[in-house]
C-alpha cells in the first residue's frame, strides 16, 4: 500500500509518499510560501533534490503541484495519482474527542471544525488538506492521526488544571498534550530495546524548535508536559515554556499590552531566541556561547534545566525509570544538551557515557555507561511511519 503523509501548516505543506509495510519511502517535500509565492522542495531516488519556484495561491495549487510533481515531473515516481492507495493527515488537536486515528468523514471534520478554538492556527490548514483531497483524490480514503491522541491514557489528576471545575465541564480546558506521534514512536522503539518488557517506565524528551517531555507506563502516557496550547511546558524555540500567571499579568501592565499581543511575545519572541537575543536555532545559540556570549550561555543552561526538572518529575510519577530517551532535532544531535540534562542524574540510575554521548549516529543507540541501572536511549523519531502505518492499519480493517 502506498500512503500520501500530508502536514498541512497555515503558509506550507509537508509530505511524504511512503510504503509502510517496507517504510520504503519513495519521495519527500515541502512547499513554502503558499498565498505569497511558491517554493516545492522535492526528494526522491538516491538522494536526488528538485525546487521549483510556481506560483501556490492556495493549498490547493499546492496539493496538485506535488501530485503533478509525483507523476509527470522529473521528479516522477509514481506512473499515476491511482497509485496512491490512501492518504494519512497529520491533526494536531483532537481534544478528547478522538483517542485513536480515525477516517476522515464529513462528521470528522465538523466535530474537528469544533475543536478550532483549541488550536486556531493549526486545525483549519489540517482541515483543509483533507477536504482538498477529498476533492482532487475522489474516494481515495483519508486518515486523521491526532497529535494529541497518545496523550489521552492520562489520568484524570494529571490533566486537570486547578481551576474551578466548571472551566472543565463548559469549555474543556485541561492537558492534552502534542508530538503524540513521535512520543508514540520512540517509546514503542525503546520497549523494544529494553531487556524488561514489562513494567516498563520510559521518559521521552521530544527536543526540537518545538518541545516536550513524556512519562509512559506501559506503553500508555501518563504525563506530559505541554498543555491546552504547545506554549506550556519546556523552554523552546520561540515559546516561553512555563510562565506563572502572575507575571503574565504584570508584563501585559507594565508593557501595555492586550491577551493577544501577551501570547505573541510567549509564543514567538521567547524561548531560546527571547533569551539569547541571537537566534532560535539552538545551533546558532551554542556557536555563541563558545565564542563567550554570556546571554547565549543562559539561554543553553536553560534549556538543560527545563528538561532535567521534569525527567526528575517523572521519575517519581513513574517510580522509578528503565530509559530516558532523547529524540527531535536538539534531542537527536546536540549532545551537550544530553549531557548537561543527565548530569547528576547518577542517584536516579541514568549515566550518561560521554564517549558514547558525543558519537554520531543516524541509527538509535545507548549512550548510558555499561554500569548504569537505567538506559539513556538517542531514538530517531518517525513521525510520518505512525500515520502511513495508522493509515494502513486503518483502512486495511475496512477493506476487510
Amino acid at each position: 500500500m502506498l500512503v500520501f503523509i500530508l502536514n498541512a501548516g497555515s503558509s506550507s505543506l509537508k509530505y511524504q509518499l511512503m510504503n509502510p509495510t517496507t517504510k520504503e519511502v519513495l519521495a519527500v517535500g515541502l512547499c513554502e510560501r503558499i498565498g505569497i509565492d511558491g517554493i516545492l522542495k522535492h526528494e526522491f531516488g538516491e538522494g536526488q533534490k528538485l525546487t521549483l519556484e510556481i506560483p501556490m495561491p492556495t493549498h490547493k495549487e499546492a496539493i496538485e503541484l506535488v501530485l503533478k510533481t509525483l507523476v509527470e515531473s522529473e521528479g516522477k515516481v509514481i506512473n499515476s495519482v491511482d497509485d496512491i492507495d490512501a492518504i494519512g493527515h497529520r491533526a494536531v488537536h483532537g481534544g478528547e474527542e478522538f483517542a485513536s486515528s480515525v477516517m476522515v468523514t464529513d462528521k470528522v471534520i465538523a466535530k474537528m471544525k469544533e475543536l478550532i478554538p483549541l488550536a486556531p492556527l493549526h486545525n483549519p490548514a489540517n482541515i483543509m488538506g483533507m477536504e482538498i483531497c477529498q476533492q482532487l483524490m475522489p474516494g481515495k480514503p483519508n486518515v486523521a492521526v491526532f497529535d494529541t491522541a497518545f496523550h489521552q491514557t492520562m489520568p484524570d489528576y494529571a490533566y486537570m488544571y486547578a481551576l474551578p471545575h466548571d472551566m472543565y465541564t463548559k469549555h474543556g480546558i485541561r492537558k492534552y498534550g502534542f508530538h503524540g506521534t513521535s512520543h508514540y514512536f520512540v517509546s514503542n522503539e525503546a520497549r523494544a530495546m529494553l531487556d524488561k518488557k514489562q513494567n516498563t517506565r520510559i521518559i521521552v524528551c521530544h527536543l526540537g524548535n518545538g518541545s516536550s517531555v513524556s512519562a509512559v507506563l506501559n506503553g500508555k502516557c501518563i504525563d506530559t508536559s505541554m498543555g491546552l496550547t504547545p506554549v506550556q511546558g519546556l523552554m523552546m524555540g520561540t515559546r516561553a515554556g512555563d510562565v506563572g500567571a502572575g507575571a503574565i499579568s504584570y508584563m501585559m501592565t507594565r508593557e501595555n499590552l492586550t491577551i493577544d499581543q501577551a501570547l505573541d511575545v510567549m509564543n514567538k519572541k521567547s524561548g531560546i531566541l527571547g533569551i539569547s537575543g541571537k537566534s532560535s536555532d539552538l545551533r546558532e545559540v551554542l556557536e555563541g556561547m563558545q565564542n563567550g556570549d554570556d546571554k547565549c550561555r543562559l539561554a543553553v543552561d536553560m534549556v538543560a534545566y527545563n528538561i532535567k526538572k521534569y525527567v526528575g518529575a517523572y521519575v517519581a510519577a513513574l517510580d522509578g525509570v528503565d530509559a530516558l530517551c532523547f529524540t527531535g532535532g536538539i534531542g537527536e544531535n546536540a549532545a551537550l544538551i544530553r549531557e548537561k540534562v543527565c548530569a547528576g542524574l547518577d542517584s536516579m540510575g541514568l549515566v550518561i557515557d560521554p564517549v558514547k554521548n558525543n558519537r554520531r549516529s543516524r541509527d538509535a543507540r545507548d549512550i548510558a555507561t555499561n554500569g548504569s541501572a537505567s538506559r539513556i536511549f538517542v531514538i530517531p523519531t518517525n513521525e510520518e511511519f505512525v500515520i502511513a502505518n495508522d493509515t494502513f492499519k486503518i483502512v486495511s480493517e475496512l477493506q476487510k
